[in-house]
């Protein structure tokens, strides 16, 4: 096994579609919503009211400024599956071309990069999730099977002075930097 992707465990028999390339040519493959999902537009009262008090310098509370924050906190977008891949090899997840310009979702981080030791960890088995965020004006409702990203497997060099001992991934999502 070089590469490819697999169903997640919890989601084996829930009709989950690997992905795939929608056309010959295509670098990436499409990478779908795992479950229903409410994505909630970051225009909200109370980020509207908290962008309206910095424009003016008003005084902003740190609960306005706290529930600002998590208006514009992405969220993450289950998946339902999990990429392996070769040690010298990530899989870059990328928006799709159609997300930001039809419906207004985007990856707020540019890009995802997931590392060949993400595949099996411990506390998510591996799953990958889409950090999104909507800067549309509505809630996007998000079907399940809805493409929401595209992942395109690269591979990777590293430097002559590498100074990575080998340390052992512990965690899931977002925990290489612990």
């Amino acid at each position: 096994m070089k590469r490819g992707f697999e169903v997640v465990t919890k989601y084996k028999d829930k009709g989950i579609n690997l992905p795939y390339r929608s056309t010959k040519q295509a670098a990436g493959y499409d990478i779908e919503a795992g479950v229903d999902f409410v994505l909630p537009s970051i225009w909200k009262l109370g980020f509207l009211k908290v962008l309206w008090a910095i424009k003016h310098e008003k005084d902003v509370s740190e609960d306005e400024m706290q529930r600002a924050k998590d208006i514009l906190r992405p969220l993450l977008v289950p998946t339902g599956i999990k990429a392996y891949m070769q040690p010298d090899e990530m899989l870059v997840i990328a928006n799709r071309s159609s997300g930001p310009l039809k419906r207004g979702m985007v990856l707020p981080n540019g890009i995802g990069i997931v590392d060949a030791d993400y595949y099996g960890n411990e506390s998510n088995e591996g799953e990958l999730f889409v950090q999104m965020t909507n800067f549309g004006l509505l809630d996007k409702k998000i079907k399940k099977g809805d493409r929401i990203a595209q992942g395109i497997f690269v591979p990777f060099l590293t430097t002559d002075a590498d100074s990575n001992k080998g340390t052992k991934r512990i965690g899931g999502f977002g925990s290489s930097g612990k």
